[in-house]
């Protein structure tokens, strides 16, 4: 299998050149699907999920200059027949998965079937994650919550964790623990030490990976994971952390 788990999307050159590796040609020359389904539990999602389709985003992704590129609706899936949806699957060479709520993605990807189906056709596509997309890659994994959202599925377990801002101030944040679509045996914590994400300094990362039994990559948004068929490798102009269980 192919992935390529980021941050923050195609954010420098040596994430863009690990892209353009695992295609086996370029970016010019290949068809992409972007599936943003993760991004609409959160308020005015239908927005946000046209952003990084328009370009408005601050890394590009969907307009890195595409061969083509189309629209995978994983939440539409189980009302299509599957011949019809699976054709364009066959046909592209990535699957571009936005950021968003992890377990919702989770959800939709086993509800739509995508998930049973991508360990065969990751051999000759590539999963590239954004944040979200990145999490949901994981046969665990665990997100924060200022409160849980409705629709996402069943979690493994809930529990209150108390996590410090940059700014020095606690805050209470649920932290979930859920399965992902099993593609990878570790964990991912993205956007380390990005402000907008108050609970991702590299002290609430360690605190947070120690709630989970898998190893944890705490990535920043300079950073992806690339893995070939199981062999791992960091792929960084920033700075990362691997925490083991």
């Amino acid at each position: 299998m192919r992935l390529l788990l980021t941050s923050n999307g195609i954010s420098n050159q040596s994430i863009q050149n690990a892209l353009v590796e695992l295609l086996g040609k370029p970016i010019a020359e290949s068809n992409a699907l972007f599936i943003p389904t993760a991004i609409y539990p959160f308020a005015f999602g239908a927005r946000y999920a046209w952003n990084p389709i328009s370009g408005n985003t601050q890394s590009p992704f969907c307009n890195l200059g595409w061969k083509s590129i189309g629209l995978l609706e994983l939440t539409a899936l189980p009302s299509i027949q599957k011949e019809i949806w699976m054709q364009a699957v066959l046909e592209t060479d990535a699957l571009l998965v936005w950021g968003g709520d992890p377990i919702y993605l989770s959800y939709w990807l086993r509800e739509s079937g995508l998930a049973d189906l991508l360990p065969s056709l990751l051999q000759k596509m590539v999963y590239v994650g954004v944040s979200a997309g990145s999490i949901a890659a994981s046969t665990t994994f665990a997100e924060t919550y200022s409160r849980p959202r409705g629709g996402n599925g069943t979690p493994l377990s809930s529990e209150n964790v108390v996590f410090v801002t940059a700014q020095e101030e606690e805050i209470s944040m649920n932290l979930i623990t859920a399965h992902g679509a099993g593609l990878v045996d570790f964990a991912i914590i993205p956007h380390l030490d990005n402000k907008q994400h108050v609970s991702a300094s590299i002290t609430n990362a360690e605190k947070w990976a120690a709630k989970i039994s898998v190893p944890v990559y705490a990535i920043d948004d300079q950073t992806a994971i690339k893995v070939v068929d199981g062999v791992v490798e960091v792929v960084s102009e920033g700075h990362w952390k691997l925490f083991t269980p």
